[in-house]
């Protein structure tokens, strides 16, 4: 079928009851152009106020209902012929009307699904499409709202290819040639048998045609018929993460319909000795748990802010991505495919037990089988993706009958993919939840026994997760897997080759602080095959689960989320404008990918002060050393790295070597004052230096900077323009400790799209044009609006204005 983009010439609005709107109440419509986040733009409140999504979990922001309209034309010619519409995502309970007639609904805000529409058309004349979305109380995260994702208008004729119609596997793979098969569904809904010749031609990356087949295939009317085909590619180019070769198949029905899809060769195995292998190489998950947010821009998925994700986080050394805890959007699995980048794909975050009020367990009991179907059609050709997670943290998994659903979503993956992995993310103190109330409540009130075990979340999941009856319980739900997640739970690493010598675990989600002890279980044990952090990029919602804490008489322990004005989850590797911070050059050196020592400084506000962050917390270091009103105060440096010892000096002022490595957690702490100069780490193995790395104060005049991630950028596809807007001093060094408001102004060829910095606590908006800096930093995303040029200015006081140009092709 011909697809056009259906993204132009939208209009929302909050929606209003008809009957309130009879009596005067007026919400306008605004114009909008697709992807669109309606809940990023709406004020936040504190707890008292207004209803909220769920308080923290959903960064304070309001729930609601958003109305969408669009007005278009089918001309006469298309009568007779089969249009649909394709949502990739409508955040959440979308229901869509065509010309005042209900013609579908999909309550799950994750699943691209299709509107049949040409029943309720009027050709020849004008349309409307109305779409109603709503978002309350139904996450555990900020999930925004509203037609988030792309959406197309579908058009074919009435024997045709049908949407998600094409699937390509690699079922045999060597040197010289790879089998290809192509699998076809025709669909035929006129009245008459239909006889079409089907052309499927390969080709690889410079567009040569490597491999084509000729076949006939008669349709019955109302009855699609599937046509395999098995081609012969000679002398493949094999996908990984390394070289992620892609290839294109091309299916044409003679005069009728044609279709393209890309996709990778690659083999996959998996056993308890070896772990997965890929083209017969042991390849070992550094994986990132990701939340859909876009920063700044709320949930709005455009291909470049996934690509950019994608890529930043490739860079920051992980080579596999867990989206969490949905179906991954369409454009991240085209950046994953180009840039080489595995994923485990995950369907649901509940089953039959909600988490939240109103979230997707009233719906699953009768929508899981479809949305299953949509997630699995959505991947199937897509190299990247290895692995399907058939839930997270699903308290069902430790009871019997759910075990029996688990085994149902399992063979339903099956039925439709054999040619990947399944896995769940179980959390064992979850699945033993009823039992641990129990305890808690017969337990003493001094704090002993579970009370006790209470105060540390990471060493209470692991005790628990190591348990006997955790063990017992959850037996049946990891043994219909073939790949047993496990969230917090890397005690049951080396405890379960022995109980399960079959069984094969996947770290789903650990903490960020134990990233050293786990990747060195990860190497050491064959049948466990990689460790995703929780979490590799920051997100909105969850708000301050890693932030920093220190105890006080007021906070005798952590707590688990923070008050109203906080944004911010706090927790990942890279923050939430894609700037590493400095957990993440920690996990580099412990990967092995970083050779030279990285040093992170403590604030020294609070120097002598007690640590009392969540273990999703990493301290509370910066990576500078401007720290002005605190010259000869007291000051903690550490300093990472892989080596035998690292010396700091500050200045020319030596203050000794410390060891440092795997033996001592790949880290070390120096006690100094702090003095402005230069701040340098060299390390050491076997008495030979093998790295350094230095901080400098910024000195000087405060300057703006302004740096585009391109000059030139494409007027279509879902481009965008990033812009890190930047203090330094006159030598380029970064200003952490001079933040001020940035304002901006764009002109040209593009609109501003966000706005915004990493502050985790603030109650600006990312839809202004101004906002202060955080650490120095922030971030401008720009959206071209037609070929041409975007022209942005950006100004703060005491600096001099700095202007941008973005070429739009």
């Amino acid at each position: 079928m011909k697809r056009t983009s259906f993204n132009e010439g939208w209009q929302t609005r909050p929606k209003v009851n008809p009957f309130a709107e009879l009596s005067g109440t007026k919400a306008p419509f605004r114009p909008v152009t697709l992807p669109h986040d309606a809940m990023i733009g709406q004020a936040r409140t504190a707890p008292g106020g207004e209803a909220t999504m769920e308080g923290g979990a959903g960064a304070y922001f309001p729930g609601g209902t958003y109305e969408y309209r669009k007005t278009f034309a089918v001309p006469e010619e298309h009568r007779g012929r089969r249009i649909l519409f394709e949502f990739e995502g409508v955040y959440r309970d979308a229901f869509v009307y065509i010309n005042g007639d209900f013609a579908g609904q999909r309550p799950y805000g994750y699943s691209h699904f299709h509107i049949d529409a040409d029943r309720f058309l009027r050709f020849g004349e004008d349309n409307e499409i109305r779409v109603e979305a709503r978002a309350h109380r139904d996450s555990r995260w900020y999930t925004g709202a509203g037609i988030y994702r792309d959406t197309w208008m579908l058009v074919g004729e009435v024997v045709r290819i049908a949407p998600d119609g094409v699937r390509v596997t690699t079922p045999d793979i060597d040197a010289e040639r790879a089998v290809v098969e192509v699998a076809t569904r025709v669909e035929n809904d006129s009245i008459a048998i239909r006889t079409v010749d089907i052309v499927t031609e390969v080709r690889d990356s410079d567009g040569s045609v490597v491999a084509s087949d000729i076949s006939k295939a008669t349709v019955l009317p109302g009855e699609p018929a599937v046509v395999r085909q098995r081609l012969y590619v000679r002398a493949p180019l094999l996908w990984s993460t390394g070289t992620p070769a892609l290839y294109t198949a091309t299916v044409t029905l003679k005069d009728l319909d044609a279709e393209t899809v890309v996709f990778g060769m690659r083999s996959l195995r998996l056993d308890p000795e070896h772990g997965l292998r890929i083209n017969g190489e042991r390849v070992k998950l550094r994986g990132a748990c990701v939340h859909h947010d876009n920063g700044v821009l709320g949930a709005a998925t455009f291909a470049r802010a996934e690509e950019r994700r994608v890529q930043l986080l490739k860079d920051a050394g992980f080579n596999s991505l867990r989206m969490s805890h949905h179906p991954m959007s369409k454009a991240m699995l085209d950046a994953c495919d180009r840039l080489g980048m595995l994923v485990v794909d995950e369907a649901f975050d509940v089953w039959t037990s909600g988490k939240s009020d109103f979230d997707y367990s009233l719906d699953f009991p009768e929508w899981w089988e479809r949305d299953i179907e949509a997630m699995v059609a959505k991947d199937f050709n897509h190299p990247s993706v290895i692995m399907y997670s058939i839930g997270n943290e699903i308290p069902e998994t430790g009871t019997p009958s759910g075990a029996a659903r688990g085994r149902q979503l399992a063979e339903k993956v099956r039925s439709l993919d054999h040619t990947r992995y399944v896995t769940n993310a179980v959390n064992g103190m979850l699945a033993v939840l009823s039992e641990l109330r129990a305890m808690r409540e017969q337990a003493p009130q001094d704090g002993a026994g579970i009370n006790t075990l209470m105060a540390d979340a990471g060493d209470m999941m692991n005790a628990i997760s190591a348990s006997a009856l955790v063990t017992e319980r959850t037996a049946e739900s990891f043994s219909v897997l073939d790949v047993a997640g496990m969230n917090y739970a890397e005690a049951r690493y080396t405890l379960d080759r022995e109980l399960f010598p079959n069984r094969i675990i996947l770290g789903t989600e650990t903490f960020p602080t134990r990233i050293d002890g786990n990747w060195r279980l990860v190497e050491q044990l064959g049948h466990v095959i990689g460790d995703f952090t929780w979490t590799g990029w920051d997100y909105l919602g969850e708000v301050g689960i890693g932030r920093p804490q220190y105890l006080t008489p007021n906070a005798p322990r952590p707590s688990h989320t923070a008050p109203y004005p906080y944004l911010l989850a706090g927790c990942g590797d890279l923050d939430i404008t894609g700037h590493r911070r400095p957990a993440s050059y920690y996990r580099g050196i412990v990967f092995g990918l970083r050779t030279e020592p990285y040093i992170a400084v403590r604030r020294p506000e609070h120097h002598g002060s007690t640590w009392a962050g969540t273990p999703w917390a990493w301290n509370d270091t910066v990576a500078t050393w401007t720290w002005p009103g605190f010259e000869g105060e007291p000051v903690t440096v550490e300093v990472y790295g892989d080596a035998d010892e690292v010396e700091l000096l500050v200045g020319a002022r030596s203050l000794g070597r410390r060891p440092v490595g795997e033996e001592h957690r790949f880290r070390t702490e120096f006690e100094t004052s702090y003095e402005p100069g230069e701040l340098l780490a060299i390390a050491y193995r076997d008495g030979v230096e093998t790295g350094r790395h230095s901080l400098r104060t910024a000195t000087g005049p405060v300057q703006l900077r302004a740096a585009p991630d391109r000059r030139h950028i494409t007027a279509h596809g879902g481009d965008l323009a990033y812009v890190t807007l930047t203090l330094t001093d006159p030598d380029g060094t970064l200003h952490t400790a001079a933040d001020r408001p940035v304002t901006v102004e764009v002109s040209g060829a593009g609109v501003l799209s966000g706005f915004g910095s990493a502050d985790p606590s603030t109650e600006e908006r990312f839809d202004t044009t101004e906002r202060r800096t955080y650490e120095g930093r922030a971030l401008a995303v720009l959206r071209p609006t037609g070929p041409g040029r975007i022209r942005l200015v950006a100004s703060a006081p005491e600096c001099a204005p700095v202007a941008v140009v973005v070429a739009v092709e």
